[in-house]
Formats: structure tokens, sequence, C-alpha cells
């Protein structure tokens, strides 16, 4: 499945600006073959990770809102 290539997500996120899911970011740390120091390293990261996601997503809610209100009022 491409969403559990990082190099497909990395493409991605380089042509297109889309982030992967936490949960899909989450099964491709998991699926790598890591030392214990960089799982410990990425595990760090991602817990950042996940807030700073579920913000952008309640950002994009409330920008694509007002735009589908102001669609159907023109």
């Amino acid at each position: 499945m491409y969403h559990y290539d990082p190099g497909v997500a990395l493409e991605e996120l380089t042509e297109e600006g889309m982030v992967p899911s936490p949960s899909h970011l989450r099964d491709m740390i998991l699926r790598s073959d890591l030392t214990p120091d960089e799982a410990l390293e990425l595990n760090r990261l991602f817990v950042l990770y996940q807030p700073a996601f579920a913000e952008a997503q309640k950002l994009a809610r409330i920008v694509l809102e007002k735009l589908a209100a102001a669609g159907r009022k023109g």
C-alpha cells in the first residue's frame, strides 16, 4: 500500500504539500528497521506531530466551512 511507503509520502509532501495521517506515519515508523535510538528519536518527533496535525485539520475545517457557506450565499 502506497501510504506505508515513506518514499512516496515524502514525494507527496514535496510535490503536493500532503502530510500523512498520524496513523499512517506511525505504521511507517513501526514497519521500519530502526535501532532503539532511532526509534526513540522518531517517536519523540511523532508525539510532536500528532497535535500539529490535529491543529492543522481543525484550522482547515474552519476555513473550508466558511468557504462552503460563502459559496451557498452566492
